[in-house]
């Protein structure tokens, strides 16, 4: 439906009604796509949280005396890959520190204790004390 405007004389101008410059109708596969975008992008951000946190999570089930510091590594590589990939091969490394202010016993207490802080276990967990070993 168009109107007519008349500006006198022999000129007119026809205008659309604003319903004719609505938005067009969305189908069902629209929202379909819609959908499937969300749900990739879903998707995407759980398998990064997943895979930056694993090298935090495996130094923290090894009991590596340094896995808060992995742990924030790993998240560290959000931007780039090196500090996660530096985090990964840091998370597997063997640890044999031993702090010499204590003996190995209050080292192990020591690290059960923070890991229990990380895990947020803190107090629920004994660490396990190893009999003293006997020398010949």
């Amino acid at each position: 439906m168009r109107r007519a405007i008349s500006l006198g004389g022999a000129r007119t101008i026809t205008t659309r009604p604003s319903t004719e410059l609505a938005m067009p109708h969305l189908d069902v596969y629209d929202y379909l796509t819609l959908a499937s975008l969300f749900v990739f992008v879903l998707a995407g951000l759980v398998l990064a949280v997943i895979i930056l946190g694993l090298p935090g999570k495996i130094a923290l089930k090894r009991k590596h005396p340094d896995a808060e510091a992995v742990n924030l590594m790993g998240w560290a590589g959000f931007m780039t890959v090196i500090p996660w990939i530096n985090a990964l091969i840091w998370a597997f490394k063997p640890t044999n520190v031993v702090d010499i202010r204590r003996g190995p016993r209050e080292e192990q207490a020591a690290i059960a204790e923070t890991l229990a802080q990380l895990e947020g276990t803190a107090g629920l967990k004994k660490p396990e004390s190893a009999p003293p070993k006997k020398l010949s």
